[in-house]
């Protein structure tokens, strides 16, 4: 089956289906891709796969839409793929559209988080129900990373049989590993008496760190490893602001480390996992951490509440507050028998329900 897989930006394409797409391709099918051009696709190129550069733009912006749409048209029309398989929000819907318009057998789609309920205005949220109600009309196989989106596509009529099928990491890639934390510690400038508080995303606002930022003014035992950068199509200021006053406050108690692609080891050189986010799916890096046999603190959102077990994997907290932030980081620091407790506790947990494997098999499995 010759397989076109359709998303927004190139880290997208690198960090989320490009292991759909291996997969897809050890089963036997014939995989591309689609998204906005970058520098992340040259990973995805160099596997051997052809990914084609469309004018996505993560906006409601009826040109940019149009322009996206009329290029996704004429990519089908061109390498007429037998399956159309769109991700995230606005990518996802022009997928599904321009398939249906060019008479596509089978239309797949899988849903990464619902915009309408991310913080907004109404008018917003409910375009937003209306675009993911209408392309869901058309979609053969309906995807979610969550079981919380599949249980809202049911009763929100947007799809009436919707699988839930997770997200995956390698748990060979992802693990405990003394002899690599001890190096990266020591490239770090790190010593094993210091507590490693480690986050890896996006620097957008959405994810908490103005929140984590303050909590670890009240966290003085603790140094905060920040791995990520801020992709150009991000919206929102650059926190310029927050950041420069925590580093004034917190000192070498701070580290931004930037894009990495040595997460696992930077992982395992850490102690604890923060991810303070708004709103989300179901987040990569929790599983990463998980498997890492690393303690998580996340908020009580949609997505992180179902990975993690509060008091037992780690801890759930308010959004959007910094005190309970820091009250549960504090616990974490000043245990070190409860970071190990509970770290053990999500690496065994995430092994038994985000092994990649599995995950990308169903996956597979439903596609074909």
């Amino acid at each position: 089956m010759r397989i076109l897989e359709i998303t927004n930006v190139d880290f997208a394409m690198r960090q989320f289906i490009h292991p759909l797409m291996r997969a897809l391709r050890d089963a036997g099918h014939e995989v591309e891709g689609g998204c906005a051009e970058g520098e992340h696709l040259s990973t995805v190129r160099a596997d051997g796969f052809v990914v084609h550069a469309l004018p996505m733009a993560r906006s409601y912006s009826p040109f940019a839409q149009w322009r996206a749409l009329r290029a996704i048209v004429r990519l089908i029309r061109r390498t007429r793929p037998d399956l159309v398989h769109g991700h995230m929000p606005i990518s996802g819907f022009l997928a599904r559209v321009a398939a249906w318009w060019c008479d596509v057998p089978l239309i797949a789609y899988t849903c990464h988080g619902y915009l309408f309920n991310q913080p907004g205005s109404w008018r917003r949220r409910a375009l937003s129900y209306g675009l993911e109600w209408l392309a869901g009309q058309v979609t053969d196989r309906y995807m979610t990373v969550s079981h919380a989106e599949a249980r809202d596509a049911r009763r929100l009529r947007i799809h009436p049989w919707p699988e839930a099928v997770g997200n995956g990491r390698d748990p060979q890639l992802y693990r405990p590993d003394e002899a690599v934390r001890r190096q990266y510690r020591r490239t770090l400038g790190l010593d094993d008496s210091q507590v490693v508080i480690i986050a890896v995303s996006r620097i957008v606002r959405h994810k908490g760190y103005p929140e984590l930022l303050r909590a670890m003014e009240a966290v003085p035992g603790a140094v905060l490893v920040i791995v990520g950068e801020r992709l150009a199509s991000d919206h929102g200021d650059s926190m310029s602001v927050e950041f420069a006053e925590a580093a004034s406050v917190l000192g070498d108690r701070l580290r931004l480390l930037g894009y990495r692609n040595d997460t696992p080891q930077l992982l395992a050189a850490a102690d604890i996992f923060a991810l303070p986010s708004h709103f989300e799916g179901l987040p990569m890096s929790v599983i990463e951490a998980m498997l890492t046999g690393l303690p998580v603190v996340a908020t009580d959102i949609r997505g992180p509440n179902e990975q993690i077990v509060h008091g037992e994997t780690g801890f759930l907290v308010s959004p959007g507050l910094a005190a309970p932030l820091a009250d549960a980081l504090d616990q974490l620091v000043s245990n070190p028998g409860l970071r190990a407790t509970m770290g053990r506790a999500g690496r065994a947990r995430a092994v038994q329900l985000y092994d990649e494997k599995k995950v990308l098999a169903r996956v597979v499995t439903l596609l074909s």
